[in-house]
């Protein structure tokens, strides 16, 4: 897995005035938790660009006054205003306690429902999962192939070994519906039968009637 590495710098001083102090000079304040103990730390904000603006899934190395702690992002903060970056909370993995992280989805096969002449609708993107560090991987594969036309992939279906997914399950994570062009093949397909049907009626209705 893809590991950022970032070096940072302990801080010292804390309150309003040493954090604007510390964004004026280009640097983000930062916390990392869940270790042995709760850490203050600041980085330059080009330390963070690979690491915030992806859609991956990766694991940070925070460097910070010789000691190096091995983190997965859990929050971020922007100025409401110029939309800038300022704070960062990292999570440590500790390898014996588990953690709950945020994994992205990686839709593989050529589904059936589609060559049949559907569309694919992804509802969710990515899944929320409880799991020990070792086992944290860059994506979650999903495989359509055999995902039929109005069929649905829910997010009980999906099993990983080692994985407890969080999310609700029966929330859908992908579909295939119909297009307006098979509706409309459809729609015309019926109608005859539909026709018939009606004519066939008042016919059955008289012969009952006889009887």
């Amino acid at each position: 897995m893809k590991t950022i590495t970032i070096e940072g710098q302990l801080r010292t001083e804390h309150g309003k005035q040493a954090t604007r102090q510390l964004r004026s000079e280009g640097n983000v304040p930062g916390v990392i938790y869940g270790g042995a103990k709760e850490l203050s730390f600041s980085a330059p904000v080009t330390a963070f660009k690979t690491l915030v603006y992806t859609p991956d899934f990766q694991l940070a190395e925070v460097n910070i006054d010789g000691k190096s702690y091995r983190c997965i992002l859990k929050d971020l903060q922007f100025d409401k205003v110029s939309d800038e970056l300022i704070h960062v909370d990292f999570l440590e993995l500790v390898e014996d306690k588990k953690v709950i992280a945020t994994i992205p989805i990686k839709f593989t096969g050529s589904p059936a429902g589609v060559k049949a002449g559907g569309k694919l609708i992804t509802k969710i993107k990515s899944l929320k999962v409880k799991t020990f560090p070792k086992y944290l991987q860059e994506n979650i594969k999903v495989d359509l192939t055999d995902l039929e036309l109005n069929g649905n992939v829910r997010v009980q279906d999906v099993q990983v070994e080692h994985y407890e997914v969080l999310n609700s399950p029966r929330i859908p994570i992908a579909s295939i519906v119909l297009t307006r062009e098979l509706k409309q093949e459809e729609s015309t397909s019926g109608t005859p039968a539909a026709a018939g049907a009606a004519a066939a009626a008042p016919a059955k209705a008289a012969a009952a009637a006889k009887k």
